[in-house]
């Protein structure tokens, strides 16, 4: 599988898995030591060929990916679930972890984010569903973005995602409704 974009990693360890899974080049963020000159490279690169945002599903990953989003619109983003990026004796998270189908898998289903998208989901809507606020809303807002594919967040981040990826309320109602089979099948 071959990648026209350039995806932003983290590291060298996070290069050697996507070169494992994939045939693609990459741009090395050095964690969170993203600088200017990085951010630079990354916005010739989402002008030549297109950028997908692939960074560890933690909270360091999730500060670069919005710093680089904030900088650089128009970039796509792939998710890990977090379990499919833990080390095998529990003792990290990241993108190197993770096995080549999985990191094809999240790359394949790379999305655009629409800042001015209109809102179809409220807040209320979240609330009603228990995804915030509510006992069980952490473990349900978790499995929502591992079904829409939007990555794990917290309560705030949770509406302006479901926005930037223009999720529809048909979308939305779909993704509850699996959660809710899931859950009466055991």
């Amino acid at each position: 599988m071959k990648i026209k974009e350039i995806i932003v990693v983290e590291g060298k360890d996070d290069t050697t898995a996507i070169k494992r899974a994939v045939e693609a080049d990459t741009i090395e963020t050095n964690g969170s030591a993203l600088n200017e000159e990085t951010i630079e490279k990354i916005k010739l690169a989402n002008e030549k060929r297109g950028v997908i945002i692939f960074t560890d599903p933690d909270f360091p990953g999730e500060k670069i990916r919005q710093e680089i989003a904030q900088k650089v619109p128009g970039c796509k983003h792939a998710f890990l679930p977090k379990e499919e990026a833990r080390e095998r004796r529990g003792r990290g998270i990241g993108v190197e972890h993770a096995e080549p189908e999985a990191i094809r898998n999240a790359l394949k289903d790379a999305q655009l984010t629409n800042e001015e998208a209109a809102e179809e989901i409220t807040q209320e809507d979240l609330m009603d569903a228990g995804l915030i606020g509510g006992p069980g809303a952490s473990e349900k807002r978790t499995r929502l973005g591992k079904i829409l594919k939007i990555g794990y967040t917290n309560g705030k981040q949770l509406h302006k995602r479901l926005k930037m990826f223009q999720i529809s309320g048909s979308q939305f109602a779909e993704a509850l409704k699996a959660i809710q089979r899931e859950d009466e099948n055991g």
